[in-house]
């Protein structure tokens, strides 16, 4: 199976010829036949496959199988995956309003939002969170991972009796669980790495108990601003996420774009 946070690399080769269909199947056993080579090696293109990318497993102590991810791309790849999962939060927010709340300046000024990640101290501004400890922020990204395990779920849950909601849209939300739970493996890895390079101390594995974390908050009875909360607010945290990685990495393996 792929892993998203291992290395891929090209291993080029020429599949069997019963593999190829219609025009090239015919055409390749007369090719080979004949003498002329430079319909031998049209034979040979056409037999080149277009997907020859394979992947090699992550490893921690280099194996010859597989490859270790530096430090600065493992960031990379935390930071691009953050990325995705904003937009589509941004995504998701926007089809829900134009499904749900097609007149919705009514409600464009709202204050007061019900997340269920408010408990979570975040600092607040670029400013604030530079002057976090390394440590200190990434357990904030952690522990905002970890918050969305579960609402998401019901939120495809509360929306699956809902036709107005078309089921992409619906379905987007448990992508973004997966989403999620991959990105989180991710910076758990990133963690992982910074810990045994002695840049941060050991707190990933404290933050893999479940009694240091929110608790998942019970769903209350449904009603369409829950929900239309619970997308506002999955949108402003994975832009957190995606611009503390961002701080992070900048501190940690400073680029000319930081």
């Amino acid at each position: 199976m792929r892993s998203r946070w291992g290395l891929s690399e090209s291993q080029p080769h020429l599949p069997p010829l019963h593999h190829l269909q219609g025009f090239e199947a015919f055409l390749c056993p007369f090719l080979l036949s004949w003498s002329f080579a430079w319909l031998g090696a049209l034979c040979l293109v056409l037999r080149t496959p277009t997907d020859t990318v394979r992947a090699a497993p992550i490893c921690d102590n280099g194996q010859a199988s597989c490859q270790v991810l530096s430090l600065a791309d493992l960031f990379d790849r935390v930071i691009q995956h953050s990325s995705r999962m904003h937009g589509m939060s941004n995504d998701l927010h926007s089809q829900f309003e134009q499904y749900f709340l097609p007149s919705r300046n009514h409600i464009s000024n709202r204050v007061n939002r019900n997340c269920h990640t408010s408990g979570i101290l975040t600092p607040n501004g670029k400013e604030n969170a530079q002057r976090l400890a390394g440590e200190e922020l990434t357990e904030v990204i952690l522990k905002l991972l970890w918050a969305w395990r579960d609402p998401l779920w019901h939120f495809h849950q509360s929306m699956a009796h809902h036709d107005d909601f078309n089921s992409f849209s619906s379905n987007k939300a448990l992508v973004m669980g997966d989403l999620v739970h991959e990105l989180r493996t991710g910076v758990e890895k990133v963690a992982e790495k910074m810990q045994n390079l002695g840049i941060i101390s050991n707190l990933v594995n404290g933050l893999r108990s479940p009694e240091q974390l929110l608790p998942s908050p019970v769903r209350p009875q449904w009603s369409l601003m829950n929900d239309y909360d619970l997308l506002f607010c999955l949108r402003r945290d994975s832009n957190k996420v995606q611009s503390y990685l961002k701080i992070l990495k900048c501190r940690i393996v400073p680029e000319n774009d930081c």
